[in-house]
């Protein structure tokens, strides 16, 4: 990625909406049946796991892989692509397979 895409980058992530106030539920009452956005918030600050979680009797494991995360999480959302903070389309052709 060259420089300017990266400030592209940069610049589109200012104008999407602050997605870390969005609907943060406490950790106990997590679902185990669905996609979930994870995150420990600590010392005020929000860290959200980028990929979607499931919820197990064992603990935190990938949705897409089924691997153990090895995190305790405080909160969780409802999973959606747009909650990512890795969720940025640049360019249409990006987005189509273009080269970054």
């Amino acid at each position: 990625m060259t420089k300017l895409e990266l400030m592209k980058v940069k610049d589109a992530a200012k104008e999407l909406p602050d997605h870390f106030a969005m609907d943060w539920q406490t950790i106990a009452s997590a679902p185990f049946d669905r996609d979930l956005e994870v995150a420990v918030f600590d010392a005020g600050e929000t860290h959200a796991v980028v990929f979607p979680c499931h919820r197990v009797l064992r603990g935190w494991v990938s949705a897409e892989t089924a691997a153990p995360v090895a995190i305790h999480p405080t909160h969780w959302r409802e999973w959606q692509a747009s909650n990512s903070a890795l969720f940025v389309v640049l360019d249409p052709g990006i987005a189509q397979g273009g080269d970054l």
